[in-house]
């Protein structure tokens, strides 16, 4: 076949001679189109998972170790924008931008306005539930923090006062002595303290009735205010117990009496359930609680052991010379004696012991048993 005749053959089956060309260059462009994507999708990928690190990274604590503490006011009418610029400003959390998606996609709101103390330790979580609180309407440095522990009497609630404040012992013990105040707090807290006005020989109306907690207090704030933020949280923490202690056949003074006597007595919650029964148990059968707290409160001192002359020191407090349970509390009881006391556990003990190294509480139902347990872990220390 002449050179002229393939020419003319090839002409025919590959018109213009290009389809060698044309495959090879779109295969170059699918593989150039592939590759993009590939890469496309990695960076996807990269910033997806990037995005991801950014925004667990960005709820969790700034400074984990930190124990700074930052002063922060969100002003009244503040949005969650708003809140959230303040709080990275701050640097209090990582990104303003995270924290208003995650208050979002958890559908936190309620925020309120006021002063807060943050730290760079604590998660949005802390952060948004500090919000949700709310703050104090006045710098932190301004108010003083007043924190009465649990057990608490009069005398050493005074005293407590007296170094936190501006305002004296005596100036404390006045004001609660002061009927006209008492008769306005009565008018205020009806269901708390209806029954102690009506007692007679309580030695002070409101002992048992300032609750054992810290107070913010600022310079601004009288006496008056202080002390009836005390009696107002006492009634805020018992609003939960009100009906239970109606339907019993005890009164809020009762309760609150026995509780004082169960805080010093007990320090594990279901010792002071057994306490509280023990008290309960010797009530019914008319016997005397013989308890020091009442002793120590009569004498109006604080020791280590009471004496047989300590006994029989004649006072309406004293529960080894007299039955039931006095006149009133002998201290501020907490929370969870106050629980203890409304529901005591059910048992058959008459008689309790501690030893003091270990803290651990022994009940007896008779007197040969108690006794025994006092000889092994009491007279051998």
């Amino acid at each position: 076949m002449s050179e002229k005749n393939k020419k003319e053959i090839n002409q025919q089956s590959y018109p213009n001679g290009k389809l060698d060309t044309d495959q090879k260059e779109k295969s170059v462009v699918a593989k150039i189109v592939w590759s993009i994507i590939a890469i496309l999708l990695v960076l996807i990928v990269v910033f997806g998972v990037s995005a991801y690190n950014f925004y667990i990274s960005s709820i969790e604590p700034l400074d984990p170790k930190s124990t700074e503490e930052i002063q922060v006011e969100i002003p009244s009418g503040s949005s969650s924008a708003d809140i959230a610029r303040i709080l990275e400003e701050n640097n209090v959390i990582k990104s303003a931008s995270v924290f208003n998606l995650y208050t979002r996609f958890n559908n936190e709101s309620n925020f309120r306005a006021g002063y807060y103390v943050f730290t760079p330790a604590m998660d949005v979580d802390e952060v948004i539930d500090s919000l949700q609180a709310g703050g104090t309407d006045l710098p932190v440095d301004a108010l003083e923090r007043v924190t009465i522990p649990e057990g608490s009497t009069m005398t050493q609630i005074a005293a407590i006062v007296e170094a936190k404040t501006a305002y004296t012992s005596d100036e404390f013990m006045s004001l609660i002595e002061d009927e006209a105040f008492q008769k306005q707090l009565v008018e205020k807290y009806p269901q708390l303290l209806t029954d102690v006005s009506q007692m007679e020989d309580v030695r002070f109306m409101l002992e048992g009735y300032l609750f054992p907690a810290t107070y913010e207090v600022h310079e601004e704030m009288s006496l008056e205010e202080i002390v009836d933020a005390m009696v107002g949280k006492m009634d805020t923490v018992l609003q939960k117990y009100y009906a239970q202690i109606e339907e019993s056949s005890q009164s809020v003074h009762e309760i609150l009496t026995i509780a004082s006597l169960v805080e010093k007595e007990g320090s594990d919650y279901e010792d002071r359930r057994k306490i509280a029964d023990v008290f309960y148990n010797r009530i019914e059968l008319g016997m005397p609680l013989q308890t020091d707290i009442s002793v120590l409160y009569s004498l109006d001192t604080h020791k280590e052991r009471v004496s047989h002359d300590d006994l029989e020191v004649v006072s309406p407090y004293n529960l080894y010379q007299n039955t039931g349970i006095g006149p009133g509390p002998f201290n501020s009881p907490s929370e969870e004696s106050i629980s203890a006391t409304i529901d005591p556990a059910e048992t058959d003990y008459l008689y309790f012991l501690a030893d003091i190294d270990t803290q651990i509480v022994y009940f007896a139902e008779t007197y040969q048993q108690h006794l025994e347990y006092k000889r092994e872990y009491v007279d051998t220390k």
